[in-house]
């Protein structure tokens, strides 16, 4: 089995896990800084809501019913479509929801090899 590390999201109250590849996580928890660099720079009415990733772990036992464990793939599919839907006419968007889908589109392969057992 491939190994896991998990980047520790918080978003207001909310404190969730984001499972991903060992060898993917810091590219996460890059991409959630750089996101958080850029949003001052947006102008559109609809920007996010973006949590922060505080640490990054190797390992998870979630013992509060309120903490989730979050699929990678899944969390970076939600924060494409979020960061899609923003009507944004100054800033150049489209850099932004470049790197989002690039690590996207890693983590896609990464888990379609995975299932072919290549990991």
């Amino acid at each position: 089995m491939a190994k896991m590390k998990y980047a520790l999201l918080q978003q207001n109250d909310r404190v969730d896990f984001v499972e991903m590849p060992a060898t993917h996580v810091y590219q996460l928890t890059a991409l959630n800084r750089r996101l958080h660099k850029e949003l001052d720079k947006l102008t559109a009415g609809n920007v996010p809501n973006l949590g922060h990733i505080l640490a990054e772990c190797e390992q998870v036992e979630v013992v509060a019913g309120q903490c989730t464990i979050l699929h990678g793939l899944h969390y970076l599919n939600e924060l494409e479509h979020t960061f899609a839907s923003v009507e944004e006419k100054s800033y150049p968007l489209i850099s932004l929801l470049t790197e989002i889908r690039a690590l996207q589109a890693q983590l896609e392969q990464w888990y379609e090899e995975d299932e072919e057992g290549l990991h």
